[in-house]
This record gives C-alpha cells, sequence and structure tokens, in this order.
C-alpha cells in the first residue's frame, strides 16, 4: 500500500481555517451560557485546579503533582477531576447557586468523545430538588441549538431534536426495554447487590459474564452495550434513578432506598450531563469513598486520598442538588463535529488519540 501523509498539526494554517468556524461557535455558545446562568442569579466560581485529592470515584483517573514548599518540603497534590469539591465547599460557605466553567483533568481517556483536558459546565441549586435540573438541561440544550443556528443535535448521524422534551427513563425501565433484565430484582432495599442474579440475567441476555465480574462490572457491560447506544435519539433522554451503589456522590431517593437521586443527560447517543440530589451525610458520604478506593485498588493498584475538609464542609452543607455537564460534548453536538479535538481551540499533544 502506498505510503500516507501524517496528518498536518492542528496549528497549520490550513487546518486551523477548516476548524475555526467551529472554535468561533464554542466561544459564542460559552457567551450564551453564562449570560443564562447570570439571568437566573447564579454566581460564576473559579475552582482553584490543584486539589488535595481529585475525587474517589474508583474508575476516574488523575494527573498527580506535587508543591514544594520554600524550605523543600513536598506536598502530593492532584490536577481536580471535577469542581464538584470546591463547589460543594462554596454551598456550605453560603453560595446558593454557584456555577463554574472549569479546565479539568483526567487521565487514561483520549479517543473521540475523551479528551484529558475539557471543560465542564457545573453548576448548583441549595434547597432546590434535582428536577430543577431536568429542567435547566432542557432549556440549555434548547439555548445551543439557538445560538448555533440548527434544529437538529447531530454526532455520526443521529439526532435528537433539542427543542423537545426530554424523554425521562428511570435504569430499571431501560434494563428492562433494552436488554429484557429486571434490575431491581439484583438489588436489595438496604443497596446490597446480589452479583449472582444480575450474572445469570446478563448472560440470558447474550452478553458476555466472567467469573471475576463484579456486579457493578455487569451493570456498566449492559449500560454501555445495550442501553446508551437507543438513549437520545430523536430527542433527548434523561436516565434517572440510578442503584445506589452506582451513585457515590448522590443521596437515596425518598420514593425508593434502592436508587438514588442521579441523572444522566443523553443525547445523539452521547453522555452529556450527570446530576445529583447531593448527599450531605458525612458519615455515609466516608463510607462510600472507602468502597470505592478499595475498588480502586483491586483494579488499578492505587488510591486517592480522602480530602478531610470536603467532609467537614459536606457537614455544614445545605440540602441541594448539582450538576456536571460536558461543555466541549455538547459544542460537537451543536455543529455536528465527529470528535472532540474538532472544537477544542489547542488539543493537548503528545497523546495517541
Amino acid at each position: 500500500m502506498p505510503a500516507t501523509d501524517p496528518p498536518s498539526p492542528w496549528w497549520s494554517p490550513a487546518r486551523h481555517a477548516d476548524r475555526r468556524p467551529r472554535l468561533i461557535l464554542r466561544n459564542r455558545m460559552l457567551a450564551a451560557l453564562r449570560a443564562w446562568f447570570a439571568a437566573r442569579d447564579f454566581v460564576e466560581v473559579e475552582a482553584a485546579c490543584l486539589q488535595v485529592s481529585p475525587g474517589n470515584e474508583a474508575h476516574l483517573s488523575a494527573f498527580a503533582t506535587e508543591a514544594v514548599g520554600a524550605s523543600g518540603a513536598r506536598t502530593a497534590l492532584y490536577l481536580h477531576t471535577s469542581p464538584e469539591f470546591a463547589c460543594k465547599k462554596l454551598l456550605a460557605a453560603g453560595e446558593a447557586r454557584p456555577f463554574s466553567v472549569a479546565r479539568v483533568f483526567r487521565n487514561r481517556e483520549r479517543g473521540p468523545l475523551h479528551h484529558p483536558e475539557f471543560t465542564m459546565l457545573e453548576w448548583y441549586r441549595a434547597r432546590e430538588p434535582y428536577g430543577a435540573l431536568m429542567r435547566d438541561c432542557a432549556d440549555l440544550l434548547a439555548l445551543a441549538a439557538e445560538t448555533a443556528g440548527v434544529r437538529h443535535l447531530a454526532h455520526r448521524g443521529r439526532e435528537a431534536d433539542p427543542f423537545a422534551e426530554p424523554e425521562r427513563l428511570t435504569l430499571a425501565e431501560a434494563f428492562s426495554r433494552h436488554a429484557g433484565i429486571d434490575l431491581l430484582a439484583t438489588v436489595t432495599p438496604d443497596g446490597s447487590t446480589d452479583r449472582d442474579g444480575l450474572a445469570a440475567a446478563v448472560a440470558g441476555a447474550g452478553l458476555r459474564v466472567a467469573d471475576d465480574d463484579t456486579w457493578a462490572d455487569l451493570f456498566s457491560r449492559v449500560l454501555v452495550a445495550r442501553i446508551e447506544p437507543g438513549l437520545g435519539i430523536g430527542r433527548p433522554t434523561i436516565l434517572c434513578e440510578y442503584p445506589v451503589s452506582e451513585a457515590a456522590l448522590a443521596r437515596p431517593s425518598p420514593a425508593d432506598p434502592r436508587v438514588a437521586e442521579r441523572f444522566e443527560l443523553y443525547a445523539c447517543g452521547v453522555e452529556l450531563a450527570n446530576a445529583f440530589g447531593e448527599l450531605t451525610d458525612p458519615d455515609e458520604q466516608r463510607a462510600r469513598f472507602t468502597a470505592e478506593m478499595a475498588v480502586k485498588q483491586r483494579v488499578y493498584g492505587e488510591t486517592y486520598p480522602i480530602d478531610e475538609d470536603f467532609l467537614d464542609a459536606l457537614g455544614q452543607m445545605p440540602e441541594a442538588s448539582g450538576i456536571a455537564l460536558g461543555f466541549d460534548r455538547l459544542v460537537m453536538l451543536a455543529c455536528g463535529a465527529p470528535r472532540i479535538d474538532d472544537v477544542l481551540w489547542t488539543p493537548v499533544a503528545g497523546t495517541a488519540p
């Protein structure tokens, strides 16, 4: 086969000229979003990127560094994977509606929908139910489309109407509809899970089951293989009521203790946002972080420290709801770009897509 020339770098004039319309749209969308939040009495806050803990979710990988003091003493620090801990500390301080447009960093992530450094739009509503965030999501999708001058969001041949009322689908409904699995039959009222019961159901649905698969592994396999590709097609989907074990930072639902107040927003088969009715019990949060780090040690051979200052703040934080939205992905769908790199002004070099 004839040799092919490597693609030109993103900064080459010809390639930049091709990318520039999407980048200018990115700027317009960011300005429109900031105006939307300001009109609703949200306050923009800036979270420090360097934190003592990058978060304690098992499958999030961080970039580690260290601070060197004047005496030469070294302190381990991490680039944050989300501004969540900082924003919740501001809720404890008295901010009622903070929002953040944050540069965040996640290791082990590079692909069409993932980039090691990306922009996260995160906002919180103190003393408001997490259903209010569902309304916010619908409004922001419409705003993104209006700013881009499009009638549909699009990604790799799939479309969603951003002006349509989002479908609301529980995890139990999604597992039943797309995989024929009774998910909640494998979850007990105290939130414990039945691994063998789910394994039998997953095998019956024609998916692979390994001897060392945990309940969480099986849950994720069904979600990725059978459910996510069909979400947000035609109109956006709000996937809600996650099992408690899959919602480490969310409070249990008052209607059913087996599930938590967590939802994710999808459009065109792409996950855009992740929302919680926030857990405010520091003892329960510590227990969940400890369990997550045990999984991380088993899978990746490492753990991250727990931010004790965050747990102290959590005990003083008011009831609240919060959400994180991948801004770069929203821009992608608004302009129909196939890859996240297409909507970043300066993609990170030195890591393979």
